[in-house]
């Protein structure tokens, strides 16, 4: 994969992991970031004054619709996508219903909004000489954390959905990557805040972002790092001789 010259939208792209993949790849490439919030967009471009930004749900089809429109008529075009946004939510299926109805925006965000970001700007990717789309997933879609139910599941559906597109657009000029990372301290997914503290497992974004880059640039399409690796060579080595005889 080429990673030079390119258009790049990058959701959730103010902060954590699709912060330090903005701040790598804003180099030698025109990013575009979104996210819902402005102030955090507006941080961003601070610190990274090459960069281009723009407020969006990516759950809202008018927003998207909008996304489309404005990186259509400013950039003619877009080369890559990295679907990076997402939200972890503990659930406690024992305290009833209430504790479910506010989690439907994991659900929203996590795997449906990533799907419809996809078919969105599809036509855009068909058009480049370079397409490729990057879904961030994560470990904990081979073996859940049971406090984030939600959170794995989607992670895991992300994972599977992946895998079938990669095959779709196998005769095509789309490449299909999916990042796997492991724990991520420096991150506001979990409860919104950002611990600079080192703990004595897992890695910072701007070190994950490293091992990304490095695996785009040698075309592996699934990315995944320390324990993580560890958690998805649970089914890779029968998975795909199995999936390959299903889906000839």
């Amino acid at each position: 994969m080429k990673i030079n010259n390119n258009v790049i939208l990058i959701t959730g792209g103010a902060t954590g992991i699709g912060f330090a993949l903005t701040k790598t790849l804003c180099e030698n490439n025109k990013v575009i970031i979104c996210g819902r919030r402005e102030d955090k967009l507006i941080e961003a471009k601070n610190i990274l004054p090459k960069i281009n930004i723009k407020k969006c749900d990516i759950t809202s089809k008018t927003e998207r619709d909008e996304l489309l429109k404005y990186i259509s008529n400013t950039f003619g075009g877009l080369d890559i996508l990295i679907n990076n946004a997402g939200v972890q939510k503990p659930i406690d299926f024992t305290l009833g219903n209430n504790e479910f109805e506010d989690s439907d925006i994991e659900i929203d965000i996590n795997f449906k909004a990533q799907i419809h970001m996809i078919s969105t700007f599809m036509p855009l990717l068909l058009k480049s000489t370079n397409p490729s789309i990057i879904n961030v997933s994560s470990g904990l879609a081979f073996v859940p954390l049971s406090n984030f139910p939600i959170y794995c599941a989607t992670k895991a559906a992300l994972h599977s959905f992946s895998i079938s597109l990669r095959h779709q657009l196998r005769n095509t000029n789309i490449k299909v990557f999916e990042v796997m990372p492991p724990y991520i301290y420096d991150t506001e997914l979990k409860d919104g805040k950002v611990s600079l503290e080192r703990p004595p497992f897992g890695m910072s974004s701007e070190e994950f972002a490293r091992i990304v880059i490095n695996g785009l640039n040698n075309d592996k399409y699934e990315i995944s790092q320390g324990g993580t690796n560890d958690l998805s060579s649970i089914i890779k080595e029968d998975f795909y001789k199995r999936f390959n005889m299903m889906n000839k």
